[in-house]
């Protein structure tokens, strides 16, 4: 299972360029100006074939009065509550200051396991620097690093997979394990509720009621599998401003621990922009999918609506338009069984095994007659294609030159993959490799 890891610390010491080391991406905004980073980012990360999540927080500051700062603190102390590990950034060139002590003190309130890395330490030389921040008592250990130049971000990157918690034994036959997620107030525990057929999770109109993410078995109507409700806010002072950065927390950890997420829409709203967020959430995971549009009884409709409606959403989410779209109502209970069923079918078809000869009969004639484009007078040629063994369908094709296959030839051949062997709601990964 995945990890949550929170990178906090003031303003300016280098938290979002060690995101943007740890997660190999320039997501986080990287910018001297104080406070830059004011919303969330979060994103993976693999050492030692040890998976992560790295979310990189707004820098914490105090008695200022400035709304976006106001809502920073409550979005770091929510990241904080819901990590598996703190990695507290400092920085040598400044030193332990009033910031610093209020965090540490902050942190040593939460109970959670924190490393300190003292960030800006560009070579050993400059190390010495270091031994200031054991004042904070928190660590036994103070990593001097430089997030810039990647300078002793894999001594740190070890002991952080060590802390973290051991992973459990996979089970042979485990249960399949379905998230339902989506936005606040769209109707996900009611969905649950209604598949249990009783009040196993807390339902109102306020968004955000549920507590925690709550896994429950459920074995009826010739089904058996476990299901995730994804949790909203566990404390009021939060509802208003950080609504949807708490239940975007609570999203990531619930699609890490999925194989397939049911992703509830509001018919009434259609696809919002938070939405999508959370559909390449899941995408980006490689975790099956399938789009549940609830409410679907308050719309007023005809014989072409469902099919309008359903357009609209495969435009929003293209490329990747191959996923199964159910109409439900919790209220009326139509359809529920449908998008279970379609779950379902989802999870099979993300553990599809095809063999290295289907595969090759199938694409070996069609990459003959549409091979990928030349590149600089260079002609690619594909050898042969196999599937490696993956959580996700993940295909290796050899050839004589992979670093000239380009992206929209790469989604050719995913198309034809899914025509063929039927792969619908499931991300699919290719990787080109020299024979």
């Amino acid at each position: 299972m995945h990890y949550l890891v929170t990178i906090v610390g003031r303003p300016n010491v280098g938290k979002s360029t060690l995101f943007n080391r740890l997660t190999e991406s320039r997501e986080a905004i990287t910018d001297p100006t104080s406070g830059t980073t004011r919303d969330r980012k979060y994103g993976k990360s693999v050492w030692t074939d040890r998976k992560f999540t790295v979310i990189d927080t707004g820098g914490w500051i105090t008695k200022s009065d400035d709304t976006f700062e106001a809502a920073i603190r409550a979005q770091v102390e929510i990241s904080i509550d819901e990590a598996d590990l703190i990695l507290f950034m400092v920085d040598v060139g400044v030193g332990v200051t009033d910031l610093d002590l209020e965090i540490a003190n902050m942190l040593r309130r939460s109970g959670k396991k924190v490393m300190v890395a003292c960030n800006k330490v560009d070579t050993s030389a400059h190390d010495i620097g270091s031994s200031e921040f054991y004042s904070l008592g928190l660590a036994d250990t103070i990593y001097s690093i430089s997030a810039n130049n990647g300078f002793g971000t894999g001594e740190l990157l070890d002991e952080l997979v060590n802390q973290l918690p051991v992973e459990p034994d996979e089970v042979e036959n485990k249960l399949p394990r379905l998230a339902v997620v989506g936005r606040p107030n769209v109707g996900k525990s009611t969905l649950v509720n209604t598949l249990l057929g009783k009040e196993r999770n807390i339902v109102t109109d306020i968004a955000g009621t549920t507590r925690d993410s709550v896994h429950t078995s459920y074995n009826m109507f010739g089904f058996d599998f476990e299901i995730i409700d994804t949790a909203g806010l566990r404390k009021r002072k939060y509802v208003e401003d950080n609504l949807e950065f708490y239940s975007t927390v609570r999203t990531v950890k619930a699609i890490d621990q999925s194989d397939v997420c049911l992703l509830l829409l509001d018919a009434q709203d259609g696809m919002e922009r938070q939405d999508l967020h959370i559909f390449w959430q899941i995408v980006e995971s490689y975790r099956g999918v399938v789009i549940v549009v609830n409410k679907w009884d308050l719309i007023t409709k005809d014989h072409t609506t469902m099919l309008e409606f359903e357009e609209k959403i495969r435009e929003r989410i293209a490329p990747f338009t191959d996923v199964p779209i159910v109409f439900t109502s919790n209220l009326k209970k139509q359809r529920i069984f449908k998008a279970l069923e379609s779950a379902l079918t989802v999870y099979q078809n993300r553990s599809k095994k095809i063999s290295t000869s289907r595969l090759n009969d199938f694409l070996l004639p069609i990459m003959d007659r549409q091979p990928p484009p030349t590149y600089k007078g260079k002609y690619v040629r594909i050898k042969y294609v196999t599937q490696l063994p993956s959580q996700t369908p993940t295909f290796a094709f050899y050839c004589n030159l992979p670093q000239y296959v380009k992206d929209p030839y790469k989604r050719f051949l995913e198309n034809k993959i899914r025509d063929e062997f039927e792969l619908s709601g499931v991300s699919l990964r290719l990787f080109f490799r020299k024979k």
